[in-house]
């Protein structure tokens, strides 16, 4: 049963990264759209979906087929598992901060910049790349 669960870990993460890459770049466009516009409720029901229907699911699942293969690996006690877990918390607290942005693009109430969502677009690929060495190379 592991290996089926760390597939469906590794599909669940892959799905919630697509979204985590996408969204902000949505946010970026989104930004140029004139409120009530057409394109701007347009961006406005692509967020929702792509929020709504893949990112939160992807992350649930991540978290729980992670969590399973953590205790079921006997990986809680081990160093490099610690520096993994604290990478999706981090990752966590990035999909809440894009939550709250989704929010606020709906209300018409976004008051952040273009420049900030092409900055923070990179802060996922990041976090992924410090998890996926971690989880990989197993440096301690």
């Amino acid at each position: 049963m592991y290996d089926w669960i760390k597939a469906l870990h590794v599909i669940a993460v892959i799905s919630w990264m697509a979204g985590m890459l996408y969204l902000p770049r949505l946010f970026v466009y989104h930004c140029e759209a004139e409120a009530g516009s057409k394109q701007s409720e347009t961006f406005k029901v692509m967020e929702r979906r792509l929020l709504k229907a893949i990112m939160n699911p992807a992350m649930i699942v991540t978290w729980l087929a992670g969590l399973y293969l953590a205790f079921a690996g006997h990986w809680l006690s081990v160093g490099w598992f610690h520096g993994k877990l604290l990478l999706v918390v981090l990752l966590s607290g990035v999909h809440g901060f894009f939550s709250r942005c989704v929010k606020d693009f709906a209300a018409d109430r976004n008051t952040r910049s273009q420049k900030l969502y092409r900055i923070i677009n990179e802060v996922p690929t990041i976090l992924m790349i410090g998890a996926v060495v971690l989880v990989v190379v197993k440096p301690f």
